[in-house]
């Protein structure tokens, strides 16, 4: 009713349907307008907050390059344990896997043979004594009658013939008793050196020494342990270049890496550098020794040996795992001032530690996404967080104020 009052006098059926029409479209645009008014609305506030993300700083200062090698860890000294006399092995005197000392007893043989051996020597002996005093009571006896002529000249010459011969017997059984002594204390078997035995290779009871000498374990010195590189010919000669002119300083602690990945909390020195190059291959052995004091190496483990090589003034430096690889080019996620992600391609140069150093595409003072990388997007927005430096890249800032240097190491198998 309140529709019609202002329509006026006069209308027709049709103006007025038209007039209705008119008004019920324009209300219904409204409505809509002030729907999607209230979507917009809505979305606005169901949007997410900008992503979370780690970032790093890229920083500018003098770090040390490192180069990996593959090693191979050795025993300094390596015994065999053998029965060097022909018995039945009657004990042992310790426990398989185990570190020994030197002199420490191992096993025992059985020794009644060698006692009764070094009897008879001994009985021999004293025979042979009594046939020396002998010969020699009749040498005095008939050397001033011989020269009086008061007795044959031949029974001088054969009291003199027979003193040589009891005095030769002699020396044979004294030989005879040292043999026997030293087959009796090879009854009695201990280890030469300190080291880590292995597992026995004999059990008692055996017979032992029957022909050739019995291995019977193996002792080898684990503290300290050697660690077996070989470097290139080239980068020899570039190692003495830097070392010559002061950029590398010689004795450098060295690091190995396990093959769990794990850093040996021990540093070692290389201590034996090999007279020649192999003709074959083209390198040169390097030995470095490790403290081991709790026997962690053993020999024949694999790992790396990490040298520094080099010094890089003023490199720009950034965490290793905020590189990401897009069609074959090294890329980072850059956050600028106003927190918008960009994508920047840069050219990578040598790593220190688990840093990397970048020769072109970033600035000290930028910040580059080291976590969160999935979730940034370049042309959006981020919330970033200051990254904690893990303990390598806490050691690689360390290192890069002491600014250290190599020495000669030895590479198999590169970086």
């Amino acid at each position: 009713m309140a529709v019609l009052q202002w329509i006026p006098n006069g209308w027709s059926r049709a103006k007025v349907a038209t007039a209705l029409g008119v008004v019920s479209f324009a209300v219904s645009l409204a409505a809509c307008d002030g729907g999607k008014q209230a979507d917009k609305g809505k979305q606005a506030a169901a949007a997410p907050p900008p992503p979370a993300v780690v970032v790093a700083e890229v920083v500018q200062r003098t770090v040390p390059i490192y180069s990996e090698y593959v090693a191979q860890v050795e025993a300094k000294e390596t015994v065999e344990i053998r029965a060097r006399v022909q018995a039945y092995l009657a004990a042992q005197h310790f426990t398989e896997g185990t570190i020994v000392k030197k002199d420490q007893l191992l096993f025992t043989l059985d020794p009644r043979e060698y006692d009764a051996k070094l009897l008879q020597a001994k009985a021999s002996l004293e025979g042979a004594q009594a046939r020396l005093g002998r010969a020699e009571t009749d040498e005095r006896r008939l050397k001033p009658l011989a020269e009086r002529q008061a007795v044959p000249q031949q029974d001088y010459d054969n009291a003199v013939a027979n003193l040589d011969t009891a005095r030769a017997g002699m020396a044979s059984a004294r030989a005879e008793v040292v043999q026997a002594e030293l087959d009796l204390s090879y009854c009695t078997i201990r280890s030469p050196i300190e080291g880590l035995i292995g597992k026995r290779l004999v059990s008692p009871g055996n017979l032992v020494g029957k022909g050739d000498p019995t291995l019977l374990d193996t002792v080898s010195s684990v503290d300290p342990i050697r660690v077996a590189v070989t470097v290139s010919e080239a980068e020899y000669l570039k190692i003495r270049t830097q070392q010559k002119a002061g950029r590398m300083a010689i004795g450098t602690p060295l690091e190995l890496i396990l093959t769990d990945g794990s850093v040996f909390p021990h540093k070692g020195k290389v201590v034996v550098v090999d007279r020649a190059v192999d003709l074959k291959t083209g390198t040169l052995s390097v030995i470095a020794e490790f403290p081991n004091p709790d026997a962690v190496l053993r020999p024949g483990q694999f790992g790396r040996v990490r040298a520094p090589i080099d010094t890089a003034e003023n490199a720009i430096l950034i965490p290793r795992r905020a590189v990401q690889e897009i069609q074959g080019m090294q890329t980072v996620l850059v956050v600028d001032a106003d927190n918008a992600v960009a994508l920047r391609t840069i050219k990578p140069g040598d790593t220190a530690g688990s840093l990397l150093i970048v020769r072109d595409g970033l600035k000290p003072g930028e910040r580059v996404i080291v976590e969160g990388v999935q979730k940034a997007k370049p042309g959006t927005k981020v919330t970033p967080s200051a990254a904690v430096a893990d303990a390598s890249e806490a050691k690689a800032g360390e290192n890069a104020k002491a600014q250290p240097a190599a020495p000669a190491p030895a590479k198999a198998g590169g970086k």
